[in-house]
């Protein structure tokens, strides 16, 4: 079944063109289903790619999903025009009374700041109040993720000697995990993060089992059954240009960057990145979506009772 989302989306032709199903808002309303309804919470500055890839990996599923784009609005975005959130996005104070099966919020670059010196930190702890009783299930992403461990958890996290950057391998901890069904007993997922968070603090809260590590970049995926949240510190929704396009950005800028750990062949930054992680990201994308499907009410109202 195919994602459903808006006709005139920029997303929408670079994933009809990946062979990805997309659904018209008009053909959508005439199925007899209920879809499943899914929030992106979006604060990477770029916020087109980020719809891209994450709506990709929700189209890749066999049921019908309905995505609907949400930003903080106590932030102006510098990199996405005007026109585009106002013709895409809601704010949270615009979609707070509604319910969602799924709901995830991403990564943003603004890792070295404390999270009380965040602009919008007020505004996000109320959206993570808000999702236990409006959201089924929440995937947190990256810097998103480390925010709602701190929040629910006050897991700290620690400022790197250097940025982790590049392409790591990591092992797979509970082969038994649901949503880790079909995973390799290692695999690689892209890393893009100048903080971390330990083992270590992790290990010290009994309701967090912590299901993918990495021998160098140290916990990448946690799973909350008390909350049934997802958190993962690394990005494996990128796309094969992803860590290019910053590495790229970080050369022209003249800020001092490492060549992106095992990610071009043979470090050599003029030969095309090679993707090793995308049929994880499927994998597990697939099957966060397959718990949701399990167990969500079918009345959307019931979720959070």
């Amino acid at each position: 079944m195919p994602i459903r989302i808006p006709d005139t989306l920029p997303a929408r032709a670079t994933l009809e063109a990946e062979g990805v199903m997309v659904m018209g808002e008009n053909s959508a309303t005439r199925q007899d289903i209920r879809p499943l309804r899914f929030g992106l919470l979006n604060l990477m500055p770029n916020k087109v790619r980020t719809e891209t890839q994450i709506a990709r990996l929700l189209g890749a599923t066999p049921l019908q999903i309905e995505m609907t784009l949400v930003r903080v609005s106590g932030h102006m975005s510098k990199n996405t025009s005007q026109d585009h959130l106002i013709s895409f996005y809601k704010t949270w104070d615009e979609i707070k009374d509604e319910k969602f099966d799924g709901f995830i919020i991403t990564g943003a670059p603004i890792e070295t700041l404390e999270f009380e010196q965040v602009d919008y930190w007020d505004e996000l702890k109320a959206i993570f109040e808000w999702t236990r009783t409006n959201v089924h299930s929440t995937f947190n992403i990256c810097w998103g993720a480390m925010a709602a461990a701190y929040h629910f958890h006050g897991i700290p996290k620690y400022e790197l000697p250097q940025k982790a950057f590049g392409v790591y391998r990591h092992r797979n901890l509970n082969p038994s995990s649901p949503y880790l069904n079909g995973f390799s007993d290692d695999f690689q997922i892209p890393v893009s993060r100048w903080t971390e968070m330990r083992s270590s603090d992790i290990a010290q809260h009994a309701g967090l089992e912590l299901l993918m590590e990495s021998d160098i970049t140290g916990p990448c995926l946690i799973a909350e059954e008390d909350g049934n949240r997802l958190y993962i510190f690394n990005h494996i929704e990128y796309d094969s240009g992803s860590l290019k396009e910053e590495y790229d950005r970080d050369i022209a800028n003249g800020t001092p960057i490492e060549v992106p750990h095992n990610y071009y062949p043979a470090d050599d930054t003029t030969l095309p990145p090679q993707n090793r992680w995308k049929s994880h990201a499927h994998l597990l994308f697939g099957n966060w979506i397959n718990q949701i499907y399990q167990n969500t009410p079918f009345d959307l109202n019931e979720i959070g009772r």
